[in-house]
């Protein structure tokens, strides 16, 4: 590909994406938890345990997945392919999914302001060790 990106480029575009996503979502999530502050600690211990299932059952995989994938690329490649087309009808489905709920009000904003608020702290941490990976993939490129 004539004006592709290095395998740390990627990986710094796919960290960067996913943090972006996490902080629309984690702004959204904080927003409905402003509406309803009422049993914060609760919330919070239940935000936390969708924190630990995202990130530790799905993420946390992906992450692995994808950066191997992007690793294994020749040095020069598409800046969108740090998702496969999998990946891409995933994430296309779910912020589908997440604006027809939120815009129909299918679900009360107490789920809203928990789940969102666990599921993008999954994302962001996700996105910083897409950026660490990306990190030391262009270190060790430098260190020959």
């Amino acid at each position: 590909m004539k004006y592709g990106v290095s395998r740390h480029t990627l990986l710094f575009i796919a960290g960067s994406i996913w943090i972006l996503a996490g902080a629309n979502i984690l702004r959204i999530g904080i927003l409905s938890w402003l509406n309803d502050a009422n049993d914060w600690v609760c919330k919070t211990g239940v935000a936390t345990l969708i924190f630990l299932l995202f990130f530790l059952i799905i993420f946390r995989k992906l992450l692995h997945k994808h950066m191997q994938r992007i690793i294994r690329k020749k040095e020069k490649s598409c800046p969108f392919s740090f998702f496969d087309l999998r990946g891409w009808m995933v994430m296309i489905g779910m912020i589908t999914f997440g604006v027809v709920i939120r815009k129909l009000g299918l679900l009360p904003a107490v789920f809203i302001s928990v789940f969102y608020t666990g599921l993008s702290t999954a994302l962001i941490l996700t996105g910083f060790l897409f950026l660490w990976e990306g990190y030391k993939v262009k270190k060790r490129r430098y260190q020959i």
